[in-house]
């Protein structure tokens, strides 16, 4: 059996690495990926192949960048082409970036069953374009791999058949379990002089928060009025450090004080930052569920979340807008009252790509 499996972005890579190692336990299943280069940027992508033990992609797509239509075309065109040379049994797809779409839709067209890993996820704002990403691949997809009980219900209320629907767990956490020793012995946080000291980490990438000139007033804003409480370690996503130079609005953010500007940083250093602060401030789902898991109080700017499992039964709050006073507001209420422990979500237990493998071998 040949699966391909495909990832473009960060959040792709770190949710393949379990399920490349599931894979490959397994004399039968011949495990490839395909890595279409949407969001390629050394700091973003080689590092978290390397700390992932993730090998080099068989296939680099090496796509074009422009608007996620001309993406798109190149993808499929570029990705028929690997398609018609490996005539696999199974492409499997995760999250919600537009390699997962583009590749879904050409494999269904030559015949070949797709796996979608993340099905099911909904936050109802059709305004992201993530949205239109999850609800077309599932609809396209023959396996539907769910995180969440809620992706479940979602999936069904659309007319999926049931038996294509499997609570499998996530991945994500998968990541997590595994790799958490070697984060937990990272020193970053004492390189930069906060051992001792409660700390909030940051960070922000989404169109809505970081696009134009009015959401970074409002996102500097709200590191001002947070790092009066606390520092702030503020870890910059090529998106977020590229428009803040467009709008010639970086001084503005590096002159606050109290405030730690970092590069982007990889999956170790990243979770490393994460279970070691006392708030985390993102706008990313996957940070949603590894402070979840990790039980670190998070407050998520945005005005919906597609992973509702990590309100109801984790630690994370949605803030519906960049206001500052709110956010400050929230901020000194975690500080001086201790939350809620998260509850232990079922199946989030480091061994979802094991029953991943073991449906597709079944299927």
């Amino acid at each position: 059996m040949k699966i391909l499996n495909v990832v473009g972005a960060r959040p792709n890579f770190i949710k393949i690495a379990p399920l490349h190692r599931a894979f490959g336990k397994f004399p039968d299943i011949d495990s490839k990926i395909v890595h279409t280069g949407q969001h390629y940027d050394a700091s973003m992508s080689d590092v978290f192949f390397a700390q992932l033990d993730l090998p080099k992609p068989d296939f680099y797509l090496d796509v074009v960048n422009g608007s996620q239509t001309r993406q798109m075309a190149d993808i499929m065109l570029k990705f028929e082409h690997v398609l018609t040379n490996e005539k696999p049994d199974w492409v499997l797809v995760v999250g919600d970036i537009t390699s997962t779409l583009a590749c879904a839709l050409v494999a269904v067209r030559m015949g070949i069953r797709v796996a979608h890993v993340e099905a099911g996820l909904r936050s109802g704002d059709r305004q992201m374009p993530e949205e239109i990403n999850r609800i077309v691949t599932d609809s396209l997809s023959d396996l539907l791999l769910v995180t969440e009980p809620a992706g479940r219900k979602n999936l069904l209320r659309e007319g999926v058949a049931e038996e294509r629907i499997h609570l499998v767990g996530n991945v994500m956490i998968d990541a997590l379990v595994h790799h958490r020793p070697k984060a937990s012995a990272l020193n970053i946080v004492d390189t930069l002089g906060l051992s001792q000291r409660p700390y909030a980490f940051m960070t922000m990438h989404r169109p809505a928060n970081v696009d134009t000139l009015s959401s970074l007033q409002q996102l500097i804003s709200v590191i001002e009025r947070v790092a009066q409480q606390l520092p702030v370690v503020f870890s910059l996503h090529p998106r977020t450090h590229a428009n803040l130079v467009n709008f010639n609005i970086l001084p503005q953010l590096i002159s606050i004080p109290n405030t730690y500007l970092l590069k982007p940083q990889g999956y170790l250093e990243s979770l490393n930052l994460i279970e070691r602060a006392a708030i985390v401030l993102t706008d990313s789902g996957g940070i949603q569920e590894e402070t979840t898991y990790l039980n670190i109080p998070c407050l998520t700017l945005r005005t919906s979340t597609e992973r509702p499992i990590t309100i109801e039964l984790g630690t994370n709050q949605l803030i519906p807008e960049l206001n500052p006073e709110l956010i400050a507001e929230k901020v000194i209420q975690l500080l001086n009252n201790k939350p809620a422990r998260g509850t232990s979500i079922p199946f989030w237990d480091g061994r979802a790509a094991e029953r991943i493998a073991d449906i597709i071998r079944a299927s």
